[in-house]
């Protein structure tokens, strides 16, 4: 039990540190650049607690995350690098809005959940294509995602230049029964965009944790994620758990995509690239261990860094390169978490290897 609690906490520790290291490279970076870290940070970090307009915005930003995370930690844990999320989110978002632009006179809880329905089922679908040619051809997911990401970008733009805008760049909004707007969340965040979605996330984080470790389909993806030929042998078969984990990691990025769409902006524009939520999205599922409750709370630190980095210029002087810079450090902190989890790893044993040799003295 003892040894189990230490795991916990060297495990803990890690993203704590990345999360350490990206702000003082970032400090070390402003103080090399003329600029006062101790402002920049009391900017970012003030700038968004001292309005509940901003604390909204922030948990807003967090809610797409949330799902994005999940999705990406879902094929994690199957063995797989789904670096398609973004795409995913993506065709899950368009076709949200298309759907709701669709069927505008349905009642409202009837259209919203049609609406993020289709959204998640179009982005598993997505997913599910480089799914299928993992399952039975061998191919790289990491490489069949990234061709998918820029197909979902051009076809999104497509679509929206063509077939649902007059305009050519955005589409019309939604109407009021496809909206996530709630109005008395609205009003306690004095207008912020935060909307039924947050809670939807609170409502994933649960189920995905009760499907992971409670149910026999999660298991079953967990084991052929730490060893597939050994589940092989088991009797489970890898293919149908490779399509499955695909399957539902990209439903989980499109019900993020939707509910971006439909609660953040209510239409979809012509995207000059793919949606930050999507590669965010991987930065926070390393950043929560893959772990749902570390994801969601993962989300909020970002939602917060991207909603408090556009206070550093103003407040602090700071340029918003600098901002981005300091989001970019945490990210490679976690993307090289792994040398973080080296010298943990070996300050544990160092100090476990003391007390053994202790106790044998005695």
């Amino acid at each position: 039990m003892i040894r189990q609690h230490k795991t916990w906490l060297n495990n803990l520790l890690v993203p704590v540190l990345s999360i350490v290291f990206g702000f003082i490279f970032g400090a070390i970076l402003m103080v090399a650049f003329g600029y006062n870290p101790i402002i920049a940070y009391d900017a970012m970090i003030s700038g968004v607690f001292a309005s509940p307009y901003f604390i909204g915005e922030a948990l807003r930003q967090a809610t797409a995350l949330t799902f994005t995370g999940l999705g990406f930690a879902l094929a994690f844990k199957a063995g797989f690098f789904n670096i398609g999320i973004a795409g995913q989110a993506l065709v899950g978002w368009v076709s949200a809005i298309w759907f709701a632009l669709s069927f505008p006179d349905l009642p409202r809880i009837l259209l919203v959940t049609l609406s993020l329905g289709v959204g998640a089922i179009i982005g598993a679908l997505w997913a599910s294509i480089a799914g299928f040619l993992r399952a039975y051809f061998g191919t790289s997911e990491v490489i069949v995602t990234i061709m998918l990401n820029y197909t979902a970008l051009q076809l999104t733009n497509f679509l929206i230049r063509d077939v649902l805008s007059e305009s050519g760049n955005t589409t019309e909004s939604v109407g009021e029964n496809a909206s996530l707007s709630i109005g008395w969340l609205s009003t306690l965040t004095q207008s912020s965009r935060l909307n039924l979605g947050f809670f939807i996330a609170m409502a994933v984080v649960i189920l995905y944790w009760i499907f992971m470790t409670r149910t026999t389909a999660g298991f079953e993806i967990r084991a052929v994620g730490l060893n597939p030929h050994a589940s092989t042998y088991a009797g489970m078969s890898a293919e149908k758990n490779i399509i499955l984990s695909m399957f539902l990691s990209g439903a989980l990025a499109g019900l993020g995509g939707a509910i971006h769409g439909l609660g953040t902006f209510g239409n979809i524009f012509t995207q000059g690239g793919l949606p930050d939520i999507g590669f965010n999205g991987i930065a926070v599922a390393l950043l929560g261990l893959s772990n749902p409750i570390g994801i969601f709370f993962s989300s909020i630190l970002f939602g917060v860094l991207d909603i408090g980095a556009g206070f550093m210029p103003n407040r602090a002087g700071v340029p918003d390169e600098m901002a981005d810079i300091v989001t970019s450090a945490i990210i490679f902190f976690v993307g090289a978490n792994y040398i973080i989890r080296y010298f943990v790893d070996k300050r544990a044993a160092k100090k476990e290897a003391a007390s053994s040799t202790k106790g044998g003295d005695v």
